[in-house]
């Protein structure tokens, strides 16, 4: 029997980011690797300054972008300073692959914090999720929620641990533009993926007659 609630249900893929956070998370990567190749051509600034600046210059204009169409100053001073920090670090070791042990790092501790989450009941999705939406911590009195989250919140857990096992591997062989190619390669693709399958993971969860997302359902009073 068709659930005609389920329309009303919110994108999950606007919810969780979309075109504007891949663009956000592949450009300065991008960036880099093109200015990595201009600088190995024989440039007379080191093949690491010139990849540096080639990020931070682009994710300083995407910056000038999104506050012009409205974004968010906090989410923009953030993103230059993820991509100021990495650059920092790789010009100090002079290691071009320095510049994405940030990400790396990021990947590592965002997996652990995801399966944690799972673990004890609060998974992150359902955090992030019931934030967007202006739920608080409401969803997790809905235990159907709270396992649909969890389950959804595995396939985010994935996504980390295969950029782990294709990052770490390269970072060790010192193979900066490859890298940076399968950095710029398993961002939108994963992300994408993992909305994708994220909500009919949560509906699956969800009982015949359930509200949605947006309404979770109290226990029973005892």
């Amino acid at each position: 029997m068709a659930r005609p609630q389920l329309r009303s249900e919110p994108n999950l893929r606007e919810l969780l980011g979309g075109r504007s956070g891949a663009i956000d998370a592949t450009l300065p990567v991008a960036a880099f690797v093109v200015g990595l190749s201009v600088g190995q051509a024989g440039a007379w600034v080191s093949p690491v300054a010139w990849g540096c600046g080639a990020a931070v210059v682009a994710t300083v204009a995407l910056g000038a972008v999104r506050i012009a169409r409205g974004g968010r100053p906090r989410a923009v001073v953030f993103g230059l300073l993820g991509v100021a920090v990495a650059a920092v670090v790789a010009l100090v070791t002079g290691r071009a692959v320095d510049f994405f042990l940030v990400r790396i790092v990021s990947n590592a501790v965002s997996a652990t914090a995801w399966a944690v989450s799972i673990v004890v009941r609060w998974p992150l999705l359902g955090m992030v999720v019931g934030a967007l939406l202006g739920q608080r911590t409401r969803w997790h009195r809905d235990r159907d929620l709270v396992r649909g989250y969890q389950r959804a919140s595995w396939v985010w857990v994935g996504q980390y641990a295969v950029r782990l096992a294709v990052f770490l591997p390269l970072y060790f062989a010192d193979a900066a533009l490859a890298l940076g190619i399968a950095q710029t390669a398993l961002t939108w693709p994963l992300v994408a993926v993992c909305v994708a399958m994220s909500w009919p993971l949560v509906r699956g969860a969800l009982p015949a007659g359930h509200p949605g997302i947006r309404r979770p359902v109290r226990p029973p009073q005892q």
